[in-house]
């Protein structure tokens, strides 16, 4: 069994492992998100995005790209936590965290088979749709509901502390 610190690597590393496993013949995913406290929608997320290809690579925003996007007070974990969080999950084959507000960089550097994206997404409203599409990299919508929320975790553990 590999440690999960073992499946974090650098972009450069990674791109280096994708290169061998697409010469192995090997279906690659790519996933991505902030997972600032991990919950049982980004397991099944992450699942739905493993059962697209062979091989899952997530991306995991970097502390300040969490902050850009999610506001004050985020993230809760640094990256490094985070990262090594979803490395531990048995759908995780790699994990690389990234700066960038959206992982258009990420897609354009790692070139994966498909590009998974959460059910709070629909093809239309993917961000990275037309980068996608203009490097022939199929995008599936992966998941259970979006009945699962970081923000909504945090308000009620506050409210149960506050009350």
């Amino acid at each position: 069994m590999v440690a999960a610190r073992q499946k974090i690597l650098s972009l450069a590393a990674a791109v280096r492992h994708l290169d061998d496993q697409r010469q192995r013949g090997r279906r690659v995913v790519l996933a991505n998100g902030c997972f600032d406290v991990l919950h049982v929608g980004h397991v099944r997320y992450l699942e739905g995005a493993r059962a697209e290809g062979d091989f899952l690579v997530v991306g995991v925003n970097a502390d300040s790209s969490v902050r850009a996007l999610k506001g004050a007070g985020r993230p809760i974990l640094p990256a490094a936590a985070r990262a090594e969080l979803v490395a531990a999950l048995a759908a995780v084959n790699l994990v690389v965290l990234f700066d960038d507000l959206t992982v258009e960089p990420l897609l354009e550097a790692l070139r994966p088979h498909v590009h998974a994206k959460g059910t709070d997404y629909t093809a239309a409203t993917v961000p990275e749709r037309e980068v996608a599409a203009r490097l022939g990299i199929r995008v599936a919508i992966v998941g259970d509901p979006k009945r699962h929320s970081t923000r909504e975790l945090l308000a009620r553990i506050s409210e149960s502390h506050d009350g």
